[in-house]
């Protein structure tokens, strides 16, 4: 999981930095979603190949990793949210190159990771925390 979240946080860094992230209303947010959906998908694929899940398990893995890191994208968008308005920018956070720019883009593409790959430990947690305690009787 570490080298996702190291390749989503170089992914974005790099498409930010070189120039390629579309400054147009819709084009630079929909750049950075689909580095998102590509991380959720290894992360998911991860999961699905480390466990040696069957058919079933791998459309489980994938769908549940999906769905963690959209929910995660979502808080850290609303974070972001209500931070800006704080910052007292001239114009957008894209367009002042600010240095929280990056530090946002990092910051998302490692906590979407990490909301993926919590989506699936939940299901081994409530396992483990679910097994009656076994008496030495």
């Amino acid at each position: 999981m570490k080298t996702i979240a190291l390749l989503s946080v170089a992914a974005l860094l790099l498409v930010e930095l070189s120039g390629a992230m579309p400054r147009s209303s819709v084009g630079g947010p929909m750049t950075i979603m689909l580095i998102m959906v590509i991380a959720m998908l290894a992360v998911g694929i991860h999961d699905a190949w480390t466990k040696k899940r069957g058919p079933l398990g791998w459309i489980v893995s994938i769908v549940a990793s999906v769905i963690g890191g959209f929910v995660a994208a979502s808080l850290v968008g609303m974070v972001m949210d209500m931070i800006r308005p704080h910052l007292h920018l001239n114009g957008s956070l894209a367009s002042s190159q600010h240095p929280l720019l990056y530090i946002s883009l990092a910051s998302m593409a490692i906590l979407t990771v990490l909301g993926s790959w919590i989506t699936l430990q939940i299901p081994g947690w409530l396992l483990k925390h679910s097994e009656a305690p076994h008496s030495g009787a």
